[in-house]
């Protein structure tokens, strides 16, 4: 067996930018033994400024101008957590998370940009779009550009700036709505654009501005801002539609509120070893950081050479080693896009400009974003470096199915069992994942047990699958849950460390059973490999008069109502290959944390005759446990919600290591094919409920589900009566 690291030290990254993209990349090459690397970020995919103004105009898609840092991380055996930072505590070593627990740190890097500075023009916060941090800018856009494309009258867009990344923004917008009834406006408080840039960049940006039919108002300040008008020093006013704001740089209020050293912008400020000059575990890169012996520009082209030494610095200061001093260059490179497939250079006293320039530039960039979308496969690196998770072959198990043993060998073992303990052990048929407990009290107690092998590395967000997941079992049985006891084995690590983990889990455990008042009483807790939870919960009835509901006793006739999406077998699969998009991921999850609790109340009172959750056997497998002796199941494969992502990936030949097992299983039950019968193979993890209806019941019940924010539960099929048929078909497909 192959000796297992324990952890000794947590490096936390905040923020995916560009500095850290490429630190990511340089330590999952060179993995420091026993280090923990965790990385924190609003959103799965970060942007690559140089070519946010291409994608804006048309020239590139999402996918070529996002890092997609969730598929980046799973490469590198890093844990992603999808959450913002709003606090950073030095002395306790701790970084607050946006509606969620603190997470602690060893070490912690800090590169999260800047933002345009809002607050020292009235109305600029509240009436426009900022343009950083630029993630947001995309979503942004497209919303603006949708709704313009339904007005009939004339719109104004105005930009405030005067900057490189305002020119770019302007030009870029007038291309991709060339065309429409859309007037831009460049509103610049200085007497030029494009300050420290030469005459002759200059010129070649006015020239395009023009060419471009851009209003270009130099020596106008914005001095207000009210929801239709911009109030100019002047006292000029000039009406808008949508604004987008792209002035001065700002830093997040909270590193400064962290009472490390920060300029007067509130910009932390760092040694030439990219430290602060308060806390050498605390380090910082791109425009967040202002190195004081090297001021320098709000510049993209920084934080990328500022990324080796970062990562040289971290890896050397874990180790004993000595740090390297970064230097800034003076000068650099500038390539400015002008919207229709031409650049300019600026460089010194030299510039050039023409579609020759946006083919250079367009091949820089294309080639740094080449480094994270062809990784290099890692290799095994046992006694010189550990990668905690990183690359599974295609032949290692998956946790998208809770790792279940498959349907036909479990079968097996209860039936062989139940001829040796015929009055304690189940037989296939009768048993169930949850199951009353024996007693002589008249109200019926419920019990059932579920355990995860880690599915995504955010330890709090596991701890909220791992409760939901267990507490469906309830849920599929009309149970109000109790209590719970937690199951739960952390990776080897020092003592530290796994209370860090133990608390982040629990504290997501404790998330979801207080929304539906069930007490964890306790549990057992252990060291292992890897991360292992779960949790045995009991409840009882919702409704006492209507007792418990069952996975049989649907009637002839039924509605088959589906309540969540199917597909987290399949994309955590192609996860663990790094094949999965991580905005797939993120909605995959999402639907995860969704809890069958209101479906399975509303279900009680529209009357439902039967109903199963949806796990490891997939939805077919799941459904003829529904079925009678003498009933067949009927479904509309077109009406079968899946995950975005999913089909896909089914098409590209991806499946879960449970998908198998389901097959064989189910040779025999069904009949005819269509493009989504893999789809109803896929072992899913906390997945929605199937119940039978009354017909008279579906849609209403359907339309409460949507209205609660379960959006694609549907109706797929009904339940029929199998007298007729031959062939002991029991699963109709249409």
């Amino acid at each position: 067996m192959r000796s297992q690291p324990i952890l000794q030290q947590d490096l936390v990254f905040v923020g995916g930018g560009h500095a850290h993209a490429l630190v990511l990349r340089m330590l999952a090459m060179e993995p420091v033994v026993g280090l923990r690397l965790t990385l924190i970020s609003p959103a799965s995919h970060t942007p690559y400024s140089g070519m946010l103004p291409g994608l804006v105009a048309g020239h590139y898609s999402f996918e070529q101008t996002h890092i997609d840092l969730a598929r980046l991380c799973q490469w590198a055996g890093v844990r992603f957590i999808e959450a913002e930072v709003t606090g950073l505590d030095p002395q306790r070593k701790t970084l607050s998370l946006a509606g969620r627990p603190a997470i602690a740190y060893d070490f912690v890097s800090i590169d999260i940009g800047s933002q345009p500075e809002l607050d020292s023009v009235p109305g600029a916060r509240d009436y426009s779009v900022p343009v950083k941090p630029v993630a947001d800018l995309w979503r942004r856009w497209r919303e603006m550009d949708s709704r313009l494309a339904q007005r009939d009258e004339r719109a104004m867009v105005a930009v405030v700036g005067g900057g490189a990344g305002s020119v770019e923004l302007a030009l870029a917008m007038a291309h991709s709505l060339s065309g429409s009834a859309v007037e831009i406006a460049l509103f610049c408080g200085a007497p030029e654009i494009m300050q420290g840039y030469n005459a002759g960049a200059r010129a070649a940006a006015v020239a395009a501005l023009a060419r471009s039919g851009i209003q270009l108002h130099l020596q106008s300040r914005v001095v207000a801002v009210s929801a239709t008008a911009l109030q100019l020093e002047t006292g000029e006013e000039h009406r808008f539609d949508d604004l987008f704001w792209c002035t001065g740089a700002a830093a997040a209020p909270w590193v400064a509120a962290s009472g490390l050293s920060c300029d007067a912008r509130g910009f932390l400020q760092v040694s030439d070893t990219l430290q602060s000059m308060d806390d050498p575990s605390v380090f910082a890169a791109g425009d967040i950081a202002t190195q004081i012996n090297h001021p320098r520009p709000k510049a993209g082209v920084y934080a990328v050479r500022q990324g080796p030494v970062l990562a040289h610095n971290l890896r050397a200061l874990l180790l004993g080693k000595a740090l390297r001093q970064h230097r800034p260059q003076r000068r650099f490179l500038s390539l400015v896009s002008l919207g229709d497939r031409r650049a300019t250079a600026d460089r010194g006293p030299f510039y050039a400009t023409g579609e020759w320039v946006w083919r250079w530039k367009d091949r820089i960039d294309r080639e740094f974003m080449g480094r994270f979308t062809a990784l290099p496969e890692l290799t095994d690196m046992s006694g010189a470096g550990v990668i905690a998770g990183a690359v599974q072959n295609d032949a290692e198990v998956c946790g998208g199915c809770g790792a279940k043993v498959g349907a036909r060998g479990l079968a097996g073992v209860l039936t062989s069992l139940a001829v040796d303990f015929p009055r304690h052990c189940p037989r296939p048929e009768d048993g169930d994942d949850a199951s009353p407990i024996p007693n002589d009290d008249r109200v019926a107690i419920v019990q059932s047990l579920d355990l995860l092998r880690q599915l995504v590395a955010d330890p709090w967000l596991m701890g909220r699958i791992a409760a939901n997941h267990a507490l469906s079992d309830l849920y599929a049985c009309a149970a109000q849950p109790l209590s719970a006891l937690a199951a739960v084995t952390l990776p080897f690590a020092r003592a530290s460390l796994l209370q860090r983990d133990l608390q982040q889990v629990l504290a997501g455990a404790l998330h979801e059973f207080s929304r539906v008042d069930c007490q964890l009483t306790g549990g057992h807790s252990m060291q292992g490999p890897e991360l292992l939870l779960g949790f045995a919960v009991n409840g009882r009835a919702m409704d006492p008069r209507r007792g418990l509901l069952g996975k049989r006793g649907a009637r002839d006739g039924d509605v088959l109502v589906l309540t969540k999406p199917l597909g987290t077998g399949v994309l955590f699969a192609a996860h663990m290959r790094q094949l999965a998009d991580g905005r797939d991921i993120a909605a995959a999850t999402a639907m995860m944390l969704q809890s069958n609790f209101n479906a399975a109340r509303l279900a009680l009172t529209h009357g439902a005759s039967a109903c199963t959750d949806i796990t490891g056997f997939g939805l077919l497998g799941h459904l003829l446990e529904m079925l009678g002796e003498k009933q067949m199941a009927s479904l509309r494969l077109s009406t079968i919600p899946a995950l975005p992502g999913a089909l896909e990936q089914l098409a590209a030949g991806v499946r879960s290591t449970m998908h198998e097992a389901n097959a064989e299983a189910l040779e025999s039950a069904t009949i005819g094919a269509g493009d989504n019968l893999d789809l109803l193979l896929d072992p899913q993890t906390s997945g929605g409920l199937l119940l039978a209806l009354d017909p008279g019941q579906a849609d209403e019940y359907c339309a409460q589900l949507h209205a609660g924010g379960l959006l694609q539960a549907a109706k797929i099929g009904r339940i029929e009566s199998s007298a007729d048929l031959a062939g002991g078909v029991r699963v109709k497909l249409q």
